[in-house]
């Protein structure tokens, strides 16, 4: 019973970098040049629980959004002129999918840790 609450309460730690990284990139989704980022998560030691592997930062290119990019020349002269900026690569319809999945995951671990201590409780009660 100890090992399902270990799993579980790894499993939720993890779960929360996740969805920390999900929450970063909703909130940098307008940040032009800002790159996406996942938690990879992975088993824990010895075949139990899960933790995080890393964070992968995904490189693939955003879209273009035409931006003013004017300065001054070696002459002191102002000259305006337009250019394009990359934004960021966020996809939102995943980050809520991400969101949805972690949000279920931790939900499920929860009722793991809720269910080991109910059962916890009934030995308990039947031994008096």
């Amino acid at each position: 019973m100890t090992d399902a609450i270990s799993s579980a309460q790894s499993a939720l730690g993890a779960l929360s970098t996740s969805m920390a990284a999900t929450a970063n990139n909703v909130a940098n989704a307008d940040t032009d040049g800002y790159k996406s980022q996942e938690a990879q998560l992975t088993t824990g030691p010895d075949g139990q629980g899960v933790q995080v592997a890393g964070i992968r930062s995904d490189d693939s290119a955003g879209g273009l959004n035409p931006a003013m990019v004017s300065g001054f020349n070696a002459a002191g002269v102002y000259e305006p002129s337009a250019g394009l900026s990359e934004m960021s690569n966020v996809d939102l319809a995943r980050q809520t999918v991400n969101m949805v999945e972690a949000s279920r995951a931790f939900e499920a671990n929860v009722a793991v840790i809720r269910t080991a201590d109910d059962m916890a409780g009934t030995l308990l009660d039947l031994r008096v």
